[in-house]
């Protein structure tokens, strides 16, 4: 069974920055594209969606919403299955719970990791 563990979260002001972290349990890391998903405040009814912001294919080939474009990064360690998420020049708009997962196969979800963005 695949566990997925997500770290890095924190409070940050407007403007700064965090690497946000996802450990995947399991040899199996390298055959999927992975992704991050955030879900905010207020969005956690039934049937809401988390987010798609950033994702990256098993070669590196990575997209990113127009609202993270040029400001996150996602990058991924196929050695230490491991994917980041380096998140610059927060807004507040951006605090969310951050989650890492696989887009195309949708593994059980981790407990994610919350980041604050203070204005």
């Amino acid at each position: 069974q695949v566990q997925l563990v997500e770290s890095g979260g924190g409070l940050v002001q407007a403007g700064g920055s965090l690497r946000l972290s996802c450990e995947v349990s399991g040899s199996i890391f390298s055959f999927y594209s992975m992704g991050w998903f955030r879900q905010a405040p207020g969005s956690q009814a039934p049937g809401k969606q988390r987010e798609l912001v950033a994702s990256i294919t098993r070669g590196g080939n990575t997209d990113y919403a127009e609202s993270v474009k040029g400001r996150f990064t996602i990058s991924r360690d196929n050695a230490k299955n491991t994917v980041h998420l380096q998140v610059s020049r927060l807004k507040p708009e951006d605090t969310a719970v951050y989650y890492c997962n696989a887009p195309g196969q949708m593994f059980s979800w981790g407990q994610g990791t919350r980041g604050t963005v203070s204005s």
